[in-house]
């Protein structure tokens, strides 16, 4: 197997809501190199003035693990394991775009918002 390929991450959107409420995310693969940055998408629609809104990781044959979760109001936190100087969102009107920065191999997984 070629080096390269172990330097190589895909990280894939994935995306199902239902309701008044919507969350849309990008569906496909994300290919990004280890030690880079990279920006997950994820816009909104809802009539709610407080709008609260969850990143969740999910890697083969497991669940989907909660990372964080962001407010219009307040910052919001996220899940020891997903450290903020790594994983961060930021909510932008209506966009919550998830930001991983300095990639490793471990970030390979299924994204949802």
């Amino acid at each position: 197997m070629d080096h390269w390929l172990t330097n190589i991450l895909v990280l894939t959107l994935w995306l199902e809501c239902k309701g008044e409420d919507r969350v849309i995310q990008t569906r496909g693969d994300v290919i990004a190199t280890e030690g880079h940055t990279v920006s997950l998408g994820c816009t909104f629609e809802t009539t709610d003035t407080n709008v609260f809104l969850f990143w969740y990781k999910q890697e083969i044959n497991d669940f989907p693990r909660f990372m964080l979760r962001r407010f219009t109001i307040g910052e919001g936190d996220n899940a020891a394991e997903f450290n903020k100087d790594r994983f961060d969102a930021k909510i932008q009107s209506t966009s919550v775009p998830l930001r991983i920065q300095n990639l490793q191999l471990s970030d390979s997984a299924l994204y949802y918002c």
